[in-house]
């Protein structure tokens, strides 16, 4: 039976947690380890991934009469119109393609304590529109379609302990519905877990123990620890609490849900799914072999042909959106009575649930505002581009989900802005690292980009802990 672990836990699991991710023994593999198990994975696993038109792909189809591309079970997800109207950016009014997944997956990380550590145990897998083959991604991540068997296919493994009405057991540290892309998703969230188990879980073929120390250094590697993986961790609780709470934070949890509140309330978005031929009402061309922009710009929706030999089926078909672009997701940092501090900013997109989530400070594609003025481009990109290379923190090209994506990476940035950033507009507000955590614990506040912004803030500062080791940026995150 599944337990929720109470809130007296948490101090005890912050110490846990802080010994996890700064000490350099104890753990399962050394770090040389690590990385022969990622090479021999990787020699392991084959995957064959070929592009081929939308009317190609077996088992999808355009839906006679609205025209739709979905799969012939009426599983999975499926590839619809949207038509959106809102009251902010330079665009107000337009029509997109956008998939629409409204089932909810689980992304789930097991942790067990072993040689007196916290270790999570990560997978080797490959995913079709993965850049490079194999990357980390949590114990758990399936569809209900995957983990139902609606494929037919294997049984997804370590399942049990993130179900309820499964023999597992275990003691849940995190379970939050988090939301993905909401300019690629409509209304898409998955359940992000974390459950502790004993020591009579072992890993699999495919499966590694890692210390979060581990883990935050292969964070800084370019395209390995996958999106998933990324999004679970930040929803682990505990870390980085202020003793003083509020006092030491640059304003108070009631003021920050008030400015949230106003954005929630002065903002308009309003989006309906209509048949995905209306799209070329939006400058969209929904095409036999692809759906693409005639300015080519945002994105395509591709077919795709897969073979893998470590799936839970062989061999498949499925569309996949493929960005125009490489993203930009930056977090401005600073300190602020000891405590770190980020501009988050209240995005404002289609797919959302809500109108408004908590993102970085910068979230884009620069590619797409070319064709707009300067007043138009996004507020600190410029200072982002410019930052002094002593003041970036964190700078990694990093894949988003490659189970939906095909090739989409994003430049993850941190950079500490010292005492020298004015007072925020009122689309940005200053958060401390302690209440953003606070607000991880809920569903539907923090975006997906933002999320992987806090699981790296995370490591830089926990990095700066490890013994006999600074960061070599600006002193005050080294403290």
């Amino acid at each position: 039976m599944i337990e929720l672990a109470s809130l007296t836990r948490y101090p005890t699991l912050a110490t846990r947690l802080a010994a996890s991710a700064s000490a350099t023994g104890g753990a399962v593999l050394d770090d040389a380890g690590v990385q022969r198990w990622l090479e021999d994975r990787r020699r392991v696993h084959r995957q064959r991934v070929r592009l081929v038109p939308l009317d190609e792909m077996r088992g999808w189809h355009f839906r006679p009469g609205l025209g739709d591309l979905r799969h012939r079970s009426g599983r999975f997800y499926s590839v619809q119109g949207l038509r959106v109207s809102t009251d902010t950016g330079p665009v107000r009014e337009w029509s997109q393609p956008i998939i629409n997944q409204p089932e909810i997956g689980i992304l789930g990380i097991v942790v067990r304590e072993i040689n007196g550590l916290l270790h999570c145990l990560v997978q080797a897998k490959t995913e079709p529109g993965n850049v490079n083959g194999i990357q980390l991604s949590p114990t758990v991540q399936a569809t209900r379609s995957n983990y139902t068997r609606a494929h037919g296919g294997a049984t997804v493994p370590y399942l049990e302990h993130f179900r309820r009405s499964a023999a597992g057991s275990g003691t849940v540290l995190a379970d939050v519905l988090q939301s993905e892309q909401g300019a690629w998703f409509y209304c898409k969230r998955n359940r992000n877990m974390i459950v502790e188990v004993g020591p009579e879980v072992e890993a699999g073929e495919d499966f590694c123990w890692l210390t979060l120390r581990q883990l935050n250094r292969l964070l800084a590697v370019d395209n390995l620890v996958n999106m998933d993986t990324r999004t679970v961790l930040s929803c682990m609780p505990g870390w980085h609490r202020a003793p003083d709470g509020d006092r030491q934070s640059l304003h108070t949890e009631v003021e920050i849900r008030s400015w949230l509140t106003e954005q929630l309330s002065e903002h308009t978005v309003t989006a309906r799914l209509m048949p995905l031929p209306s799209v070329h009402e939006g400058g969209w061309q929904v095409r036999p072999d692809r759906i693409t922009h005639r300015d080519g710009r945002y994105f395509d929706i591709v077919g795709t042909e897969v073979d893998s030999n470590t799936r839970e089926v062989p061999s498949w078909c499925q569309p996949l959106l493929r960005p125009r672009g490489t993203g930009i997701a930056a977090l401005l940092v600073r300190y602020h009575h000891g405590v770190p501090h980020a501009l988050v900013n209240a995005t404002v997109e289609a797919g959302y649930r809500d109108v408004v989530e908590l993102g970085p400070t910068v979230q884009c594609t620069p590619e797409n505002y070319t064709q707009f003025g300067p007043e138009h481009q996004p507020r600190y990109l410029d200072l982002v581009r410019s930052a002094p290379a002593g003041s970036v923190l964190f700078d990694s090209v990093l894949s988003e989900e490659g189970g939906r994506f095909y090739h989409a990476t994003t430049r993850y940035l941190i950079v500490d802005v010292g005492e020298g950033l004015p007072a925020a507009p009122p689309q940005f507000h200053w958060m401390s690292l302690p209440q953003l955590t606070e607000f991880l614990k809920y569903s539907h506040y923090v975006n997906v980009q933002a999320r992987t912004l806090v699981a790296a803030l995370r490591s830089v500062l926990d990095r700066a802990r490890e013994p006999r080791e600074q960061i070599p940026k600006g002193e005050p995150w080294s403290r």
